[in-house]
């Protein structure tokens, strides 16, 4: 098992654990930092401000009540669908490759491909805001063409790893991919 640390694009620090299985099963994990809980007193002090002076002029406390509930179910939103603990892919030779994500309020999603419809794993590149980002991605078989793509699916969406990071995660899953 190794655990490195990485930077995502937008330079922050993000760790990569790769663990070896056997031989034809390795698991990749690549966990962001956590909330920042001076991110959260930020934003929620800004709401709250921002409502206490509607309040002020408008006198008012339905602003004040309105403020409170948008600011817990913000959060609880943000914690429960967009905020990503840590993502993984289980990659199996010969039976297929798993894509999980764990989200900061312990919900998990999980998605598995057969090896059968893996045509590759890639790295593509992207335009993303104002770069050119680069992605690890799965691409699948087109059944009506045996040398077509039918889909790319995009692996490590939410952590976003630069391009060193993604290589060592190519590398070894071709390796894996080369026995299949």
């Amino acid at each position: 098992m190794e655990d490195q640390d990485y930077t995502d694009i937008s330079g922050r620090t993000i760790s990569l654990e790769c663990q070896n299985h056997s031989g034809f099963c390795r698991e990749f994990t690549v966990s962001s930092p956590k909330v920042s809980i001076g991110k959260v007193m930020v934003y929620t002090c800004s709401v709250w401000l921002a409502a206490y002076t509607v309040f002020f002029f408008t006198q008012n406390t339905a602003v004040l009540s309105c403020a409170i509930l948008v600011t817990l179910v913000g959060m609880m939103l943000h914690i429960h669908f967009v905020k990503v603990d840590h993502e993984s892919v289980l990659i199996i030779g010969s039976v297929g490759i798993q894509v999980s994500s764990s989200y900061a309020s312990g919900r998990e999603t999980s998605t598995f491909i057969e090896m059968s419809r893996v045509k590759d794993i890639a790295i593509n590149e992207a335009v993303y805001m104002h770069q050119i980002i680069y992605y690890l991605c799965i691409l699948l078989k087109d059944p009506s063409t045996p040398d077509g793509v039918s889909r790319v699916v995009p692996l490590f969406q939410s952590s976003k790893p630069r391009l060193n990071c993604l290589v060592k995660v190519y590398k070894s899953c071709q390796e894996i991919l080369s026995t299949c």
